[in-house]
Formats: structure tokens, sequence, C-alpha cells
């Protein structure tokens, strides 16, 4: 491989690697807010998708505007699934949460292909696809752009939450619930919110790949392989999210480039696994002090 497939490799790796980040930040929400791992993550990006769809190509709506009516209705979805099915478990043991998310997402699988069928369905183009050229290294377009709104989306949302009032409430109680509790600050709302903001940041990115490649209900697997880099970064770290996302998509890539399309699920999860051999609570992640 000569300099120039190396450095275009490596481009598109690291661009990819923005929309990983993007789908690693709907778990590290739902983490800093519960404490627990929503395994429902990718059918929450596949539900929010098909709501795009939806809004689309049933009703006829401008792109924009399908937009918000997938993420006005992935954030209902949020507000239902957290105050019915997970509130009633607050105080249960965090592998009650585990299991029924595992359980929900089973649920959100089989109503989407209920309604909409398995089929392969063609999203509305969301991003330009025409190739970026720099000299000798081309990038595809649709790449490129899924970067910088995955790079928008992760910004606004810690912009929000580093200044906003309702943002600093939401890292106080993720923090701290008893104390924040304590101080008036309603931490059911907050975890609601947790909820909805995950909810609309898997919806972003589902739609997102969807129309990169095409709307199915197996979309929902694309969350799995992000576990990785969501391990990698730190459960609790939007920043290690981010440094993570871009690592394993940049590991992804060169090793397409250097072995073949087989060696993408292999190598860049053999360097995690060193990695986390060293660090085992991630990059970035906080480390967990017990006292005897």
């Amino acid at each position: 491989m000569d300099w120039i497939t190396f450095a275009e490799f490596s481009l598109i790796g690291l661009f990819s690697g923005g929309l990983l980040a993007l789908v690693a930040l709907g778990f590290v929400l739902i983490y800093k807010g519960t404490r627990a791992i929503n395994f429902a993550t990718g059918e929450f990006m596949m539900l929010g998708a098909y709501l795009v769809y939806t809004g689309h190509s049933w009703l006829k709506m401008p792109l924009w505007l399908s937009v918000v009516f997938g993420l006005a209705g992935i954030s209902l979805v949020a507000i239902v699934v957290e105050r019915f099915v997970l509130r009633p478990l607050a105080g249960q043991p965090v592998v009650s949460v585990l299991m029924v998310t595992i359980g929900l997402g089973a649920f959100l699988h089989g109503m989407v292909d209920a309604i909409w069928g398995g089929q392969n369905l063609e999203m509305p183009q969301m991003l330009p696809r025409k190739p970026l050229i720099w000299g000798d290294i081309m990038l595809p377009g649709a790449v490129f752009w899924s970067f910088w709104v995955a790079l928008a989306v992760i910004a606004g949302l810690s912009l929000y939450f580093r200044y906003s009032r309702t943002g600093i409430a939401m890292r106080a109680a993720a923090s701290d619930p008893i104390t924040a509790y304590a101080l008036g600050i309603d931490v059911r709302r907050t975890q609601q919110l947790t909820w909805v903001f995950a909810g609309c940041v898997g919806a972003v990115a589902g739609t997102i790949v969807a129309s990169i490649s095409s709307l199915s209900p197996a979309l929902s697997g694309t969350a799995l392989g992000v576990l990785a880099v969501v391990i990698l970064g730190g459960l609790d770290s939007v920043a290690g999210a981010i440094i993570a996302g871009l690592l394993v998509g940049w590991l992804e890539s060169i090793a397409v480039g250097y072995f073949g399309g087989k060696a993408r699920d292999l190598v860049p999860y053999v360097v995690v696994l060193a990695i986390l051999m060293v660090r085992p609570y991630g990059l970035l992640g906080t480390r967990d002090i017990e006292r005897l």
C-alpha cells in the first residue's frame, strides 16, 4: 500500500468513525444517567429511521419535516418506555434493567417487522453523495458529510449539557442522584430527558446509516458492533466515545486496506482487547474505587 492509498483509507476510516462515535453516544447517555447499558439502542436507531421514512414516503412530508416527525416520534416512544417500562424498576438490580432493555429491543424489532415488513427500503437521500477529490485522494461524499453531522450533534449536546440549566441538572442527577434530589432537582424528569436525548441521537444515526445503505430491520444490529467503541472509550465518557469511535473507524479501514474485507471485524477488536487489558475501564472512563 503506497502513501496515497494509506492516506485515503485513513481519511475514510476517521470520517466513518464520527458516525460510530454518534451511535456510541446513545449508549453513553443512558449509562451516565441510569448506570445501565441500553441493549435496545439499535432498535431505537431502526425505529427512528423508519419513522423518518414514513414521514417522507407515506405522509409525503418534505425531507426536513420528516426528520422532525421522526425525532418527535422517537421522543414519544422514549418517554413512554421510561415512564411505564423502566421507572417501575427503580431500585431493582441493574441486571433487571439490562434484561428489560433486551426484551424491549425484541419487542421493537418485532413491531417494526410487523408494520413495515422485512424487505429493504430505499431511504430518501439525506446527504450529498458526490465524491470529494483532494489531489489523488477520493473520499465518498456521504461518509464525509455524515462525519460533520455527527460532530455537530455531539458538539450541540455537549454545549447543552455544559451550559444550559437543564443540562447541568441532568449532569448533577447522573453524578449523584441522591444529592441532586435533596437540592430540589427532579431526578425522574432528568432520567426521562436522558432517554429522549439518547433516542433522538439513535434516530439521527440510524437515519444516516439507512440513507447511506438501505433501510431494513437488520439496521438494529449496527449498534451491537459499536459496543466495542463504547467499552474502549469508557462507558461514562462522551470524549472517550469520540476518541474510540475515530480510533476504531481508522483501524477498520486500515484493516480492510491491508488485509481485505474479512479483517474488518477482527483486527480492530484485537487491538481494542489489547488496550482493555491495560485499561479495563476504558480510555477515559471513570475508574470505580471500592472501599472494603
